[in-house]
Order: C-alpha cells, then sequence, then structure tokens
C-alpha cells in the first residue's frame, strides 16, 4: 500500500499531511499530538487504508511540513479545527472519522462539541475531554504536578532553548524515557528531530499551550449541557500514562452520551507506538461495528 505526501491549501493555510487508501473510501483522519507529526502514525495508516478507508495522517498547524503562523491567537482550539473542517470539505466530504491522540485528541473533542456534523466517529487515545482535567485538577494534586510542564512552556523564549538543547535531548526524551524500552527507534528519534529542526517549528508547537490561556480557548466549556459529545466515541487510555492520571478518562465518559472507553495495561502515554496490533484491532472494532448498525445490518 503506497503512502503519499500531499499538501493542500486549507483554512488560508498550507498544510501537508500523508494520505493512503482509496479516493471514495470513508474519510479517516488521524490527528497527531506534542511533539509529534503525520509520523506518529506510522503503525495506523497503512492497516487502516487497507480496510478499505481513505486515511489522512495530517501535520498540524506549526509542526513540520505545514505553515507555521505567528502569535498565539493561531493556536485557539477554534482554528485548529476550523483546520480539520476545512481539509474535510477539500476533500469534498461532509463529515469524517476522527482519530486523535494527545493534542489531536483534543482537537477531536473540540470538533466533536462545538461542529458534531462534521464528526462521524471519534477515538480519543490518551487524551481527555477539555471539561474533564479542570475537574481532576481541582481535586488531585498528583495531576498538578504531572502537568507542571506545560507552566513551563508558557514561558517565551527560553522553553525553545531548552528543548533544542544538546540535539534536542529532552524532546527526545520525551518520547524514549516515558514509553516502554524499545518503542521508538534511533530512526525514530532522527526522524522527529528533523522535524523538530523544521524554522519556527518549535515555537509553533508551543504556541498551542501559550494558546491556553486566550480567552477563546475555554470560554465554551464553563457548563456541561453545552459540553455534551453525542456522536459515537471510544476512548483508548494506555494505563501506565505518566502525564496524564487514569482518572481524567473515567471522567471524559460523562460528557459522552454514546461512548466506549478501553484501557490497555502494559502502555503508556504512548500507546499506539507501543501496542498498534491492539489498538488497530480496537479501532477497527469500533469502525466496523459502528458502520454496520448506522447501515442496518444484522438489524
Amino acid at each position: 500500500m503506497r503512502v503519499e505526501h500531499l499538501t493542500v491549501k486549507a483554512n488560508g493555510m498550507n498544510m501537508h499531511m500523508a494520505a493512503a487508501g482509496p479516493n471514495d473510501g470513508k474519510l479517516v483522519i488521524l490527528l497527531h499530538g506534542f511533539p509529534e507529526f503525520w509520523y506518529g502514525w506510522k503503525e495506523q495508516i497503512v492497516p487502516l487504508a487497507e480496510q478499505g478507508f481513505r486515511v489522512l495522517a495530517l501535520d498540524q498547524r506549526g509542526y513540520n511540513l505545514s505553515d507555521k503562523p505567528e502569535g498565539t491567537a493561531n493556536y485557539v482550539l477554534d482554528e485548529l479545527r476550523d483546520d480539520v473542517i476545512a481539509v474535510i470539505r477539500l476533500f469534498q466530504r461532509e463529515k469524517a472519522i476522527i482519530i486523535g491522540h494527545d493534542w489531536g485528541g483534543a482537537v477531536g473533542w473540540h470538533l466533536a462539541v462545538t461542529r458534531p456534523e462534521h464528526v462521524e466517529r471519534f477515538i480519543a487515545i490518551n487524551m481527555p475531554h477539555p471539561a474533564a482535567m479542570p475537574k481532576i485538577l481541582a481535586t488531585n494534586p498528583l495531576q498538578w504536578f504531572k502537568s507542571s510542564y506545560m507552566a513551563f512552556f508558557q514561558m517565551q523564549d527560553v522553553p525553545e532553548k531548552s528543548l533544542a538543547a544538546n540535539d534536542y535531548y529532552g524532546l527526545a526524551m520525551a518520547l524514549t524515557k516515558f514509553s516502554q524500552e524499545g518503542t521508538f527507534s534511533q530512526m525514530d528519534v532522527d526522524n522527529y528531530k528533523e522535524a523538530w529542526s523544521k524554522p519556527g517549528a518549535l515555537t509553533g508547537m508551543l504556541n498551542w499551550y501559550r494558546a491556553l490561556t486566550e480567552k477563546d480557548n475555554i470560554s465554551v466549556y464553563g457548563q456541561k449541557n453545552r459540553v455534551m459529545v453525542h456522536v459515537p466515541t471510544k476512548i483508548i487510555w494506555g494505563i501506565k500514562d505518566q502525564f496524564l492520571l487514569k482518572k481524567l478518562a473515567q471522567e471524559s465518559t460523562k460528557y459522552c452520551s454514546d461512548y466506549e472507553l478501553v484501557y490497555i495495561d502494559d502502555a503508556t502515554h504512548w500507546v499506539h507506538h507501543e501496542q498498534p496490533e491492539i489498538v488497530n484491532m480496537l479501532i477497527k472494532e469500533f469502525l466496523v461495528e459502528k458502520t454496520q448498525v448506522a447501515e442496518g445490518v444484522g438489524v
């Protein structure tokens, strides 16, 4: 199965993506998190394409080969969401299956909350519903500790210098130290370093965190009745995640009317890298099962 690389104009930006699968297949959009890029889905792209889906693994704005607009206002959730909607429309669809990990999951949640008409089904991998995090932070000091790096990322210039130091040692450690041994090869790390070294990439990546304090980024999540997700949702969670507590996954289900939650024991935050066969099986089961129900198969 051939994976092609496309650069398209979406939401006023040049957006790069890896693409595979038949052009007439149901659209699946894969959204990576920090500090990854499309390559983070290398274990999922071809298996999904071989199932007949048209798969697009995006370089989201600020990352790798996609545009990196200046200013934190360009990285609020509405802008990140609208990038995805623009891609869906560009490929002449009304909706897509959205699969997101980490920050990509946050974009997926926001899309499902605010523009559910564009989401056929949603899979979140080790990323809680945006309304769940404040609830857990308010009651569990351990999550404050685990999330402390986010405050550091709010600073200007210093984080870029720190992350770039010693040939991106800190970023590489975020992958290799907090995953199961052997998950990321040296070739994988080298590919990530190449993406991180793109002009403006570190600032673009960090602007996702800096935009958290923008008013428009948080105002929508004040009332539960406004943030419910009614599209079919599956949450996949590696329970050894060193950044996010398991409680966040359970808390997220309170905001879903149609959901499945699956914990994977021997996995961390990087579960789709560590246990690709299990994750791919869970994705396939969810997509095939929901498609059959929607189309009346076996009913």
